[in-house]
């Protein structure tokens, strides 16, 4: 064979070599490229949450049927008390003599204005609450030296019972819408702030500078970075300060009573001690706590369920 041929064989047989390296690696490429897409698929289905909706059968079940079943029982166990005659029927009304009085106020037209002149107070000195408190709140976690001199005030006013602020505030303010919301801001200002000052300690401090790699500083920083991250902590502190809110709005009814203030729940609870109507008197304690669920339901628990959803936490079952 001549050399020629000899060199011609040689390059055949080196481009036979090259092409099939060639195919080689592109067949671990695809190879490679099908592990990654099966594998990002795979993250995929377990981040991906169940977004089925559930049946309504399911839903009276396990959302209704319940509180139901509860609410059930407790009557029973207040009738057989009544029955049993554990207390006079004046100090124990039956469950039927509260429902008439509730009916009575119904039929009078002021059940509705009671509620009302309440929960607009309530709903009112919350707001300004959280005005107040998520300021307070973000200064005290994001300065050590805010922290150490307001951080112990905070928590020590937190503990302090919202009834023991309406003797200062009348004092302060007098019988009027004053004192009312002062009692109002003194029992939940601290609750928001404290609440919000554990959500950013939670804040992961990777975020904080993610955020300043793409220019979120100062306020952008705290608006884009800090309040979402700490967003379950500032919940859960916002459902916090709504509950001291309300405890010390009737606490401030209860005691600060004047009729240029209105009749509100507090109010028509401390009216009915007075008469010693105790039927009335339990028909209020259940208008209160009606109104403390029908908040928590329907504003709050949307809220958490929302923000622990986007976060993962939450997954919706069937």
């Amino acid at each position: 064979m001549s050399s020629t041929e000899t060199s011609a064989a040689r390059v055949s047989e080196t481009g036979t070599s090259d092409a099939e390296t060639s195919d080689a690696k592109a067949t671990d490429t695809e190879t490679a490229a099908a592990d990654t897409a099966a594998l990002g698929a795979g993250l995929d289905a377990l981040e991906t949450q169940d977004v089925e909706r559930t049946s309504i059968g399911r839903i009276l079940l396990t959302k209704v049927l319940p509180p139901l079943v509860a609410i059930i029982i407790v009557l029973l166990l207040w009738e057989a008390a009544c029955l049993a005659h554990l207390k006079p029927s004046y100090l124990l009304p039956s469950p039927l003599a509260v429902w008439d009085s509730l009916y009575n106020q119904w039929l009078q037209g002021t059940i509705l204005d009671t509620i009302w002149t309440s929960l607009s107070r309530g709903i009112l000195g919350f707001l300004a609450s959280v005005v107040i408190g998520t300021p307070i709140g973000l200064l005290v976690s994001r300065n050590k030296l805010v922290r150490s001199a307001i951080g112990p005030i905070l928590s020590g006013l937190q503990s302090i019972p919202s009834v023991a602020w309406v003797p200062a505030a009348v004092i302060w303010f007098g019988l009027s819408n004053a004192t009312i919301y002062a009692v109002v801001l003194l029992g939940a200002v601290p609750s928001i702030a404290n609440g919000l000052v554990a959500g950013v300690d939670q804040v992961q401090p990777l975020y904080l500078r993610a955020g300043r790699t793409l220019g979120a500083t100062g306020l952008r920083e705290i608006w884009f970075v800090l309040l979402p991250a700490a967003m379950p902590g500032y919940v859960a502190g916002l459902k916090q300060g709504w509950a001291f809110a309300w405890r010390s709005l009737m606490a401030a009814e209860l005691i600060a009573s004047s009729p240029a203030l209105g009749i509100g729940l507090g109010q028509a609870l401390e009216n009915a001690r007075e008469m010693q109507d105790m039927p009335t008197v339990l028909a209020t304690i259940i208008l209160i706590l009606l109104v403390g669920i029908g908040i928590e339901l329907l504003c709050f628990a949307p809220i958490e369920r929302r923000v622990l959803r986007s976060r993962g936490l939450l997954v919706a079952r069937r």
